[in-house]
């Protein structure tokens, strides 16, 4: 894919989204949650599709972020809710990494 796709937005130096934390920016008018588990960088919408709550501050384990507000968790890859409440997914994005920032297709 062409670096210059201007479909990419630069969001965040990598650097400042440490292995196992998740950060939420704003971009596009969107909330947007950038993951980093296990060395890969996912970005999703930053709200619980259940509670309306930030996601960025709940726990993330196994591939999986957990509503700070009761609880649900949802899959990094896909956004699928994988313990309710929540039961609708929540949107993900394509994420790339170009010369140490984080971009991401909005």
């Amino acid at each position: 894919m062409d670096r210059n796709d201007a479909r990419f937005t630069p969001l965040l130096p990598l650097d400042d989204v440490p292995d196992g934390k998740a950060v939420g920016v704003e971009a596009g008018g969107r909330a947007i949650m950038l993951c980093h588990f296990e060395g890969r960088i996912h970005a999703l919408d930053n709200m619980c599709s259940h509670a309306q709550e930030p996601l960025a501050c709940g726990r993330m384990r196994l591939g999986w972020i957990a509503c700070p507000a009761h609880g649900a968790r949802f899959d990094l890859e896909t956004g699928e809710p994988l313990t309710g409440p929540a039961r609708d997914p929540i949107a993900t994005y394509k994420v790339r990494v170009v010369d140490g920032m984080i971009e991401v297709a909005l």
